[in-house]
């Protein structure tokens, strides 16, 4: 078995508000040195969203998504690329093709695309507003993604929240792009329209439904159930990710100090499991990424 790619997602308080751990957004030293602790702890890819503004309402093209605040992106990417080894790797898969585009050409290794509608609603304490995204991603926007990712030199991470996401993958695939070392996330237990039930089983069906020759990876958001899940993940041959943006909580209620104790906690199910865990330059070959450190 491939030894364990870790991503850690570790600079969103989108998805946990209430969480006072986790940087703001615009304390970029901060969010930079949460990926940084991270990595030395074992994630090989950083997962970042940097600066963004969520839009409050639904907008005149029918999505409700982030906009993306370019300079500071490039901030953060630098500002954790000079201090570790680690895949950069785009977040915010919803936000409109225009400024994906323009993130691409500031140089991630990797880009976050979601693969089906995106529809999330994030409200973990009713004393705080909901905050949501929404928007549809039709497959010609999506092979759009994999002309200009591959102009580029930028690897996609394909965000699948439901099966109806390979069905898309397979119609790129067709189209000419995304075709060796296609590489996919499944998204269990994140709420919203495109919720999968946070089981063990879900997981099983994600896994026996994916499409020939993906390299996937496992995203968990529930406090009682992540790690066993991802337990799974690891034992069936696939790759994982943790951080604040899908589970802060080192046990249910209780956040932990920082994402790279969260790390640290992956590294040690994976290593009582028998499965060693990947280095950055090792990621690289299994992902097969056009671009080195």
């Amino acid at each position: 078995m491939e030894k364990l790619i870790i991503t850690v997602a570790a600079d969103s308080r989108t998805s946990y508000p209430h969480n006072n751990l986790c940087p703001p957004q615009e304390d970029i030293a901060a969010c930079a040195q949460q990926y940084v602790d991270a990595a030395k702890a074992g994630a090989a890819i950083s997962h970042i969203h940097g600066r963004r503004t969520l839009e409050e309402t639904i907008q005149s093209d029918g999505r409700m998504v982030s906009r993306i605040h370019h300079a500071d992106w490039k901030k953060l990417h630098h500002m954790i690329t000079e201090k570790v080894d680690t895949i950069m790797q785009y977040g915010v898969a919803s936000a409109r093709i225009e400024e994906k585009i323009e993130l691409m050409k500031l140089g991630p290794d990797m880009m976050a695309v979601a693969f089906n509608a995106h529809d999330e609603y994030f409200q973990p304490v009713p004393t705080l507003p909901p905050k949501r995204m929404m928007a549809i991603h039709p497959v010609e926007e999506l092979i759009a993604y994999a002309k200009a990712a591959e102009e580029h030199k930028v690897k996609l991470e394909c965000e699948c929240f439901q099966t109806g996401a390979f069905w898309h993958l397979d119609f790129v695939r067709k189209a000419g792009y995304l075709k060796t070392q296609t590489y996919v996330t499944l998204f269990i237990g994140w709420p919203g329209g495109t919720w999968m039930p946070p089981t063990e089983r879900a997981l099983q069906f994600f896994v026996d439904n994916l499409p020939p020759d993906v390299i996937w990876n496992v995203s968990v958001m529930n406090p009682e159930k992540q790690w066993s899940i991802l337990a799974l993940a690891v034992a069936l041959g696939g790759h994982v990710r943790v951080g604040y943006e899908d589970n802060p909580f080192i046990t249910p209620g209780e956040f932990a100090k920082n994402n790279a104790v969260l790390v640290d906690r992956m590294v040690g199910i994976a290593q009582r499991l028998g499965r060693e865990v990947a280095t950055p330059d090792e990621a690289r070959t299994i992902l097969g990424l056009q671009r080195s450190q």
